[in-house]
């Protein structure tokens, strides 16, 4: 049976760049959805978050998406995604859905990128904090460190330069959370066991979740993008 076409908005995670993405959008738009990827790359100074959600929200107005649009968030983009779907309710334009792609979710008031890490994976955070301690920056993975996960040259070549190494004051900043959320339904694509918690924070939710098993894992759109457009829809459908 077709899958409905959607409107869909790719957001990527402040810590790399829409090259996260792979060839995912076109898989997408070649199946008949409309795609609005996002591009920020001017949010490298504080307040991260808000810099990241205003740019978010005039980037998917000047694409003038033709239905009210599915908020897919990947990886630390999932964290902003209820304060995008409140910039467009601002600007009284409708979101249908939020769907967390092996991401972050957010959990509420007063919480920072590192407090939700440490719920998350506490051996992350705690390694973390002790690169960010030594005055280091994260992500910080060379070319060598993907290769397993992203065996295409040209597209592992395109994600490690999409990367955006952030300092303590990214991670613990405190980030907006619209207390009327969520407004629509949302869902949680898990590609990676690294995400084994907040899938279980979605399942708790009572979140529609669908887990797929794919070559690249976290980084599945750079590898299988086909495999991810499949479990897209399969859990847009059950949303």
């Amino acid at each position: 049976m077709p899958v409905p076409a959607r409107t869909l908005v790719l957001a990527h995670s402040p810590l790399t760049g829409a090259a996260a993405w792979g060839e995912l959008p076109d898989v997408l738009r070649a199946r008949g959805h409309e795609v609005v990827v996002l591009d920020v790359t001017d949010d490298d100074e504080p307040p991260y978050a808000s810099r990241y959600v205003a740019r978010a929200a005039v980037q998917i107005t000047a694409a003038a998406p033709s239905r009210p649009v599915h908020l897919v968030g990947h990886s630390g983009a999932g964290y902003l995604l209820p304060q995008i779907g409140a910039a467009r309710r601002s600007a009284r334009d409708g979101v249908a859905g939020y769907v967390f792609v092996d991401a972050g979710a957010p959990h509420g008031r007063n919480a920072t990128r590192l407090t939700l890490l440490r719920g998350e994976d506490p051996t992350a955070a705690g390694e973390l904090e002790e690169l960010l301690a030594r005055g280091g920056r994260f992500p910080s993975w060379r070319d060598e460190d993907l290769r397993e996960l992203v065996p295409d040259d040209t597209r592992r070549t395109a994600l490690v330069a999409s990367l955006r190494p952030r300092g303590p004051d990214f991670f613990t900043e405190t980030l907006p959370y619209p207390g009327d959320w969520p407004d629509a339904p949302c869902g949680f694509l898990k590609l990676s066991s690294s995400y084994d918690v907040p899938a279980r924070v979605a399942r708790s939710r009572g979140w529609p979740m669908v887990s797929a098993a794919l070559t690249g894992g976290h980084f599945a759109a750079c590898t299988d993008p086909v495999g991810v457009a499949e479990a897209l829809e399969n859990l847009l459908t059950r949303m």
